[in-house]
């Protein structure tokens, strides 16, 4: 029997789970399975711009159920996940969802509570969330996970030290679970995506580089989870630049990263995006 798309191998259509749904990257997914032919769960912060983008989504015909939650609490979103699971076994667990900030100029350190705020959203739940994923994909002998990092994991930034710190155990996390869990059927793919254009690299006050859309950046990390690719890196200049990064000294790259400079708009001053997208 041929399995379509958005199909699973009894030919009913296929559940993917989406965080991150309510804007940026995380709703351009949505969309993109939605023409697909996937039933999806969506999940953001934000009830009612997740209700438009399932609206969207509701026109290609297929089944769309929002749920509206913070990732910073964890406990939480395991026990969504498995609620939501159990219901409907989920195939695709994409796990885009995100938050960013860095220190000001004037300040030395970021604040403590920044810090515990972007590794639990950036790093502990969706790791969390992707661990409640492998136990009921791997029952089943199916399934994918897509965790959504950064190119900001593979440098130590001195004024976004939470971020970058959160998106580097996320990182590692994604590659040893990709190694535990390929043997029993299920694929894992970390997506290290540079600058999109999304509410929160908006924040971002100066040179953003290769700049990206969402909706380009949804196709590339969909072609990923196709061809089943264990780490996709975006734009392709990143991939060349993380190999210069490798053979470069540590002092000459401490000097370099050290001289970096960035500013941001503060949160309150953009739409409530800050965790629905993402960026370098």
């Amino acid at each position: 029997m041929e399995v379509r798309p958005g199909q699973n191998m009894n030919g009913t259509p296929a559940w993917a789970l989406i965080t991150g749904a309510s804007g940026g990257i995380g709703a351009e997914l949505a969309r993109l399975y939605a023409r697909r032919g996937w039933n999806l769960l969506l999940w953001g912060r934000d009830e009612g711009r997740l209700e438009a983008v399932a609206r969207d989504c509701r026109r290609y015909g297929g089944d769309v159920r929002i749920r509206a939650l913070d990732l910073q609490d964890g406990h939480a979103a395991i026990a969504s996940y498995r609620e939501d699971d159990a219901r409907t076994p989920i195939d695709l667990a994409i796990l885009a969802a995100g938050l960013g900030d860095m220190k000001t100029a004037d300040d030395v350190t970021e604040k403590a509570e920044t810090v515990l705020e972007l590794g639990l959203v950036n790093y502990a739940t969706p790791s969390a969330m992707a661990a409640a994923a492998a136990e009921a994909m791997v029952r089943r002998g199916r399934g994918h996970i897509v965790l959504v990092g950064s190119v900001a994991a593979f440098h130590a930034i001195p004024f976004a030290a939470a971020y970058s710190g959160s998106k580097a155990g996320l990182k590692r996390f994604a590659e040893s679970l990709h190694m535990a869990l390929s043997p029993h059927g299920v694929g894992v793919t970390l997506v290290s995506p540079g600058f999109v254009d999304t509410a929160m690299s908006r924040r971002v006050v100066g040179f953003k580089p290769f700049l990206q859309t969402a909706p380009s950046a949804a196709r590339q990390i969909a072609r990923a989870v196709e061809r089943n690719r264990a780490h996709v890196v975006f734009p392709f200049l990143f991939s060349i630049l993380r190999l210069v990064d490798v053979i470069v000294p540590w002092p000459f790259k401490r000097w370099i990263l050290s001289r970096l400079k960035a500013g941001q708009v503060p949160r309150g001053e953009v739409s409530q995006d800050e965790q629905d997208g993402q960026k370098k």
